[in-house]
């Protein structure tokens, strides 16, 4: 059995909005959402350059006991949730308990195990939160989406770094073209803002001083940044059924791995995935309209993708655009391709790609037209939106717009 799954709500929380519809004025107007840090003391950091949604307020829609029980991820996603169900207008009434799920991108809750580190160094010494574990577990987002929209069948995360959203979107759209499922709740968040996490990332020597400039010859590292991303996918026919609003089709799903390096990526595989991508959606390269790029704005990553995208589309790369929304609001690591996946639906939608910001130098290793400090109108049918990961996990999404 072979079934048409299509996207019927999105929420988005991240530093270039609180919601969807501010991340839609941010991808046109090119805002960017990085900058020195509002949130926490960064006296102790070397680079003070990151993405915080500061202006996301937690509080609006949970209470003091229920915030006890969660992370700061955890909240970010279930901002997105909520938003997302919303305009899905709940797409999990009379749906059977065992065909909704919630498959949704892994993420440790950091600040959860930061706290308790510093309660047992205090002095005189204290204990940990009680709640620390299940705060701080992976899935403890899926759990919390699962328990505050009542979603009874298989409720998991996966686990692939800068992937997980776009493999646990994938996933979910496997599961309802099969018929496993008929409704799922998918995406991802992070929030890695903690002096321990981010003083591991300085180790790495991979974070920008300065901002976030994918492709761009002068491009310096990538830039961190927290958020929560949520698309619901039902099966076509039970969402026309009920009347709810379509966004746009999932059509495919492609992922490889490296094999090869922890943190290098590998050109070869990440093309690998993208074509996979094409051939589960019976698509030809030549029908691509954009590509929403990896696109961390590191030297290594940039030069490689650009390299994948050529073995891939070929002499059509100099005319298909092809943009980094990291440059906005930087790599939100685990949230990453749902961030991904919803400002390209956005763009299919509205007629336009978004840019990729910061451009300054244009650099032979990353020949491409990246759509360059500015968004540009063009109609979108059919994109792909990359997402690739430390340890070579790569997930690639082919999406197709709707009418």
């Amino acid at each position: 059995m072979s079934r048409r799954v299509v996207i019927t709500g999105l929420g988005a929380v991240s530093s270039i909005g609180a919601n969807v519809a501010e991340h839609l004025a941010s991808l046109k107007a090119g805002k960017v959402g990085i900058g020195p840090t509002r949130l926490m003391d960064g006296t102790q950091l070397r680079v003070k350059c990151f993405a915080e949604a500061a202006d996301f307020n937690p509080d609006a829609f949970l209470e003091p006991r229920q915030r006890g029980l969660m992370d700061r991820n955890s909240e970010l996603a279930l901002a997105a949730a909520r938003e997302a169900v919303a305009q899905a207008g709940d797409p999990l009434d009379g749906v059977a308990p065992e065909k909704a799920g919630v498959i949704y991108g892994a993420s440790v809750g950091f600040q959860s195990i930061e706290d308790g580190y510093h309660r047992l160094n205090a002095t005189p010494p204290g204990r940990p939160h009680p709640f620390t574990v299940p705060r701080s577990m992976p899935s403890s987002s899926a759990s919390q989406i699962s328990m505050a929209h009542r979603v009874l069948g298989p409720s998991f995360s996966v686990a692939s770094a800068c992937s997980s959203a776009s493999h646990a979107i994938g996933l979910s759209f496997h599961m309802i073209r099969s018929g496993l499922l008929d409704v799922a709740l998918s995406g991802g968040s992070e929030a890695p803002h903690t002096l321990g996490f981010l003083k591991a990332w300085e180790a790495l020597r991979v974070l920008s001083p300065d901002g976030c400039r994918p492709f761009s010859a002068d491009r310096n590292g990538l830039v961190l940044g927290e958020a929560g991303g949520v698309v619901v996918l039902e099966e076509l026919e039970r969402a026309r059924g009920r009347g709810a609003p379509i966004l746009a089709e999932v059509v495919g799903f492609g992922m490889s791995a490296d094999g090869n390096d922890l943190t290098a990526p590998d050109g070869t595989s990440t093309a690998r995935a993208m074509r996979l991508a094409l051939a589960d959606a019976g698509l030809a390269p030549e029908a691509i309209d954009y590509v929403s790029a990896h696109g961390t704005g590191t030297v290594l990553n940039d030069k490689t993708e650009t390299a994948a995208l050529r073995t891939v589309f070929g002499a059509k790369l100099d005319t298909m655009p092809v943009s980094s929304t990291k440059s906005m609001h930087g790599h939100c690591l685990g949230a990453a391709g749902a961030l991904g996946v919803i400002g390209t639906v956005l763009a299919m939608r509205e007629g336009f790609v978004p840019p990729t910001m910061g451009y300054r130098v244009p650099d032979p290793d990353c020949a491409l037209d990246c759509v360059p400090n500015a968004a540009r109108d063009h109609a979108v049918g059919h994109a792909l939106v990359n997402a690739f990961a430390f340890g070579g996990l790569n997930a690639v999404l082919a999406l197709k717009a709707w009418h």
